[in-house]
């Protein structure tokens, strides 16, 4: 009987012994629910990811300028503002979305005012194409100052802000960075200028003996700024080769058939202005988002325009029309 007994538990065990080494052997991975026990129990966390670096390419050129990308130093700028906003997934996705909606808008003014087309890149550098507020109190797209925006023509009150005004303020842009373009002869210095500010650029400049971007020593924040720059206009314009892949539809649409509305006189309720040209109060500072109060009482010797779609629905004594 014991002897029997014996016999049995050898057997077992080399059953036993066999299955676990055909485990370890196997070429089987683990099962999901093992390999997190397993993760848990050596105390690591491991995340699938596919992590590549990016390929940088022989020319880059800003506003007709070539960026010197066989000195080690640039390259590795570049790199560095190409691989963050690579991916930095969310944010990139949306500066390409909204791109359809506002470059329709600041590419022609930047023509018209004889301004290279890759400064809108720099919009999207300041603002990621909103009408944000700085933590030093610029606002708008392009990120003007109040005084600053005064300067350049931008009507600023407690119930206008016209750096919040898409096509003013992008003229604004214009008629700043032609004034530096004036006194710095690049438009890459234009670029930097526009971040830290003129004057404090030029002292950098001659203090260093420095002739271009590439050779002065800048704040940290100015010495990538024009290479986030260089990294938006070469994502946004090849998309896909970065893994962005945003159809035609899912772009944002942009303010098209909009009619101005010209204002003479005084609104004390900006929402019963906006129900009577048949939007909501919303969707009026969507489209005009210079309008900063619920009245516009400083009409005087400035007539201004607001914009509305041109298919509403008006709302009028008896009801909803057409």
């Amino acid at each position: 009987m014991n002897r029997g007994l014996t016999i049995f538990n050898i057997a077992l065990s080399s059953v036993l012994i066999i299955f676990i080494l055909s485990s370890y052997l196997t070429d089987d991975k683990p099962s999901i629910n093992s390999q997190k026990l397993l993760e848990k129990e050596e105390g690591s966390i491991h995340i699938a990811q596919n992590i590549r670096s990016v390929q940088i390419k022989d020319d880059y050129y800003f506003a007709g300028e070539r960026v010197p990308v066989e000195n080690f130093d640039i390259r590795e700028r570049l790199e560095r503002e190409l691989l963050v906003n690579t991916y930095w997934h969310s944010s990139t996705a949306l500066n390409i979305k909204m791109a359809n909606r506002f470059f329709p808008i600041i590419e022609p003014i930047l023509e018209e005012e004889g301004i290279p087309d890759d400064f809108k890149y720099l919009a999207v550098a300041e603002s990621n194409l909103r009408n944000v507020t700085s933590p030093a109190g610029a606002k708008g797209i392009w990120q003007f100052l109040a005084n600053t925006g005064r300067a350049y023509g931008l009507e600023i009150n407690s119930e206008v802000d016209e750096r919040y005004h898409y096509e003013k303020a992008t003229r604004a842009a214009c008629r700043y960075l032609k004034d530096y373009y004036d006194k710095l002869g690049s438009w890459t210095l234009v670029a930097a200028a526009y971040n830290m500010g003129g004057p404090r650029l030029e002292r950098f400049l001659k203090d260093q003996r420095a002739l271009d971007y590439y050779d002065v020593n800048l704040f940290e924040e100015t010495n990538r700024y024009v290479f986030r720059i260089l990294a938006f206009k070469e994502i946004m314009e090849n998309p896909e080769e970065y893994g962005f892949f945003i159809s035609p539809e899912n772009m944002y649409p942009p303010f098209e058939d909009l009619e101005l509305i010209e204002v003479g006189q005084p609104i004390a309720n900006l929402g019963d202005f906006a129900a009577d040209h048949g939007i909501s109060y919303r969707m009026l500072k969507v489209y005009n988002p210079w309008l900063i109060k619920g009245s516009l009482e400083s009409v005087g010797n400035t007539n201004y325009q607001i914009a509305v779609p041109v298919e509403r629905t008006v709302i009028g004594e008896d009801g909803i029309t057409d």
